[in-house]
Parts: structure tokens; sequence; C-alpha cells
């Protein structure tokens, strides 16, 4: 299977998770034609622009990577604050909480992959 850039799904969001800002994400995968085999539910490029974030939240039932591509955030990994940028990856563990926020002068972008724990 190939899927161009133009047919991957897009979608807007503001306040994300509680977060501030505008959140862009693009859906490489899609659950609902069961991409996953009911492995996980996310694979997608998430752009967060200056000052834009995705709010505190836990993962129940799962856990989530982030692979920062470009720009750089500040995550809130269970209660500890780090600087990221490209190269680095952030991964929450079923049952932890994290938040990020894009702390640079360009836009924050990163894959992010949720699988069922």
């Amino acid at each position: 299977m190939i899927r161009r850039a133009q047919e991957i799904r897009e979608e807007t969001f503001t306040g994300f998770r509680g977060g501030q800002g505008e959140v862009k994400i693009a859906h490489i995968l899609e659950a609902n034609k069961n991409e996953f085999n009911d492995k996980g539910r996310l694979f997608a490029r998430f752009t967060l622009a200056p000052g834009a974030s995705i709010g505190w939240h836990q993962h129940n039932g799962d856990f989530e990577t982030y692979y920062i591509l470009s720009g750089q955030g500040t995550v809130n990994d269970n209660g500890t604050e780090t600087t990221v940028k490209a190269g680095d990856m952030v991964l929450t563990r079923n049952g932890e909480y994290h938040s990020i926020i894009n702390t640079g002068e360009e836009d924050l972008v990163f894959i992010a992959l949720i699988l069922f724990a």
C-alpha cells in the first residue's frame, strides 16, 4: 500500500487536550481503516506553532512515543520538565503523564505513535 502525501488526512485542533493554540495532525496510519491490526490507535505527524501546546494528560491502556523532527519545545514528563529538539525521543508509558509546548521560534514538528499496552 502507498498513501500519497495529498491523501493523508489532516486535522487542526484548538486547545488540544487542554493545551494552548493550534495543533495540526497529519494521520499517517488510520485506526478506523484497521491499519494498526488492533495494536494501536495513532501514528501521525504533529505540528505546533510557537507557543502552542498539548495539555497534561495520562495514558491508560496505551503508551505514546514522540520523535522530534524539527523545532524546540519543553516536555513535562511525569512532573519533570525537559527541553527537546530534533532527534530527541520521548516515551510516556502506560499510566504515566505528559504534556508538550513549543518554546521555540519556529514550528515544533514531531511524529507521535500510540500503541496499546
